[in-house]
């Protein structure tokens, strides 16, 4: 089990839900910080700075911009990007007003796009807040692009949604999974565009062509290895 699961398990629930958690990545000299969980079913919004640039590129923005400008001065970072891993409404309730103040762009998966723009299919109206995003960058499968001097792949995963994705940085040896996977489990396929079959494949697809000591960034709960899923995880 990865020892940063272990850690959270021993906290009680209050203590999980306000987790901060700082590590330090090997490889081009990153600095990876979990910064929180936001909104209503504690989202975690990750954010990946290049030490020797300052650049710095947000996954997951949530609901809750004040408290990602709060990381983000706290960081002393320079926002680039946002990278979403989907169009669900508890990941994206913030992009407008991050995306504003930093004028930066948005990168998602090109399947996504329709999700993204409809707030009915999004969610966000659900909440009453309907959003509507329009992705700078859409992105497909297998590509690999620059983004504050990290060189990301993008792979397709669908399941949880028609255009969730996840990003992979291969010198930093992470994945940003957002709902796609989790540790010893995968998002929820009862929302539109969700498909069990799809998910199971997204999740083969993955642990098929990474390292097995790549570490894995979830949206929600603790992060994983890619070696512990092929031997815990009961959907492989």
């Amino acid at each position: 089990m990865p020892s940063v699961w272990k850690a959270v398990m021993q906290m009680n629930e209050k203590q999980r839900k306000a987790a901060i958690i700082v590590t330090s990545i090997l490889g081009c000299g990153a600095l990876f910080y979990l910064g929180g969980l936001l909104g209503q079913v504690f989202t975690n919004c990750y954010f990946l700075k290049n030490k020797k640039t300052g650049e710095l590129l947000i996954v997951d923005p949530g609901d809750y911009a004040e408290k990602v400008f709060q990381k983000v001065a706290l960081m002393q970072g320079k926002p680039v990007g946002i990278l979403l891993t989907h169009g669900h409404f508890d990941h994206i309730m913030a992009v407008k007003k991050v995306k504003e103040k930093y004028q930066i762009p948005v990168y998602a998966c090109r399947q996504e796009e329709a999700m993204l723009a409809e707030p009915t299919v999004n969610m966000t109206a659900v909440y009453g807040r309907s959003c509507s995003i329009k992705p700078d960058v859409l992105l497909d499968d297998g590509q690999i692009f620059e983004a504050a001097g990290f060189s990301i792949q993008m792979f397709h995963t669908p399941g949880h949604t028609k255009g969730s994705c996840c990003y992979y940085i291969e010198d930093e040896g992470v994945l940003f999974s957002g709902d796609t996977l989790f540790c010893g489990s995968v998002g929820r396929t009862d929302f539109p565009g969700g498909s069990s079959a799809e998910i199971v494949r997204s999740l083969h697809k993955l642990v098929d062509a990474l390292p097995e000591d790549t570490e894995v960034f979830p949206g929600h709960d603790t992060s994983t290895t890619i070696g512990y899923e092929k031997r815990y995880n009961p959907f492989v």
